[in-house]
């Protein structure tokens, strides 16, 4: 299959390939305008979901590379209850990035019969990799996307060749803060939280990512919420 189309880090686009793949109009993606302390009390709650839009980087990979080794070492098994999956088209880390954030809160998004439930049911047992390569050959999944770009006549929208982004995923999985990421082969564990401290404790994490790349501007927070 040839290379998805990127994903823009745009609310509206996401949020129609949501109820595309079954998520009910409950839940929509929002925009943070800010990780500051006071600006994260304007996003409405709950969040099931914080996602995080960054340019990929030595630093990164650099990264990802370190927690990949230490992980390894100590022949760290992924949490069965955690649903990840890896990387292997090279511009689906946003559709990837929205399967992280619903999947792992089906106890609160009850999915329409389609496109994601099926792949959901389908996905149940495999590894990591696996999970990957059947997103990979899922057709109505990736042209789904295609399809809903094409119809809102993005103008703008990157070429695959183009494209040096990528999306992670943070969400609260039975007490715990995780980092899912497409490209790593574990989902990465950042300590206990709880639902009502989940976003304070996520953009703890989300600065520290930032702070980490202080001459690049490029990145961009968004939420999965309750529709108000």
């Amino acid at each position: 299959m040839a290379a998805a189309l990127a994903m823009e880090s745009n609310p509206d686009i996401m949020n129609k390939y949501l109820k595309r793949l079954g998520v009910s109009d409950k839940w929509r993606m929002v925009d943070v305008v800010s990780l500051d302390e006071d600006a994260l009390n304007w996003i409405p709650r709950p969040v099931l979901a914080m996602m995080l839009l960054f340019p990929l980087s030595k630093t990164y990979e650099d990264l990802r590379s370190q927690q990949e080794e230490d992980l390894a070492k100590i022949g760290h098994q992924a949490p069965k209850d955690v649903f990840h999956l890896k990387q292997v088209l090279s511009n689906i880390c946003g559709t990837i990035a929205l399967v992280h954030s619903v999947a792992n809160n089906t106890n609160h998004i009850e999915l329409e019969e389609g496109l994601l439930k099926n792949y959901l049911k389908d996905a149940d047992g495999l590894d990591a990799a696996a999970k990957g390569a059947l997103l990979e050959n899922s057709a109505p999944m990736l042209e789904a996307y295609k399809d809903i770009v094409a119809s809102s006549s993005q103008d703008d929208v990157s070429s695959p060749d183009a494209v040096s982004n990528h999306f992670v995923t943070f969400v609260q999985k039975d007490g715990t803060l995780y980092e899912l990421d497409g490209r790593k082969s574990f989902p990465i564990d950042h300590g206990a939280t709880t639902d009502d401290q989940f976003v304070e404790d996520a953009a703890r994490i989300l600065r520290d990512f930032i702070s980490r790349e202080p001459n690049n501007i490029g990145f961009n927070v968004m939420a999965l919420v309750q529709d108000q």
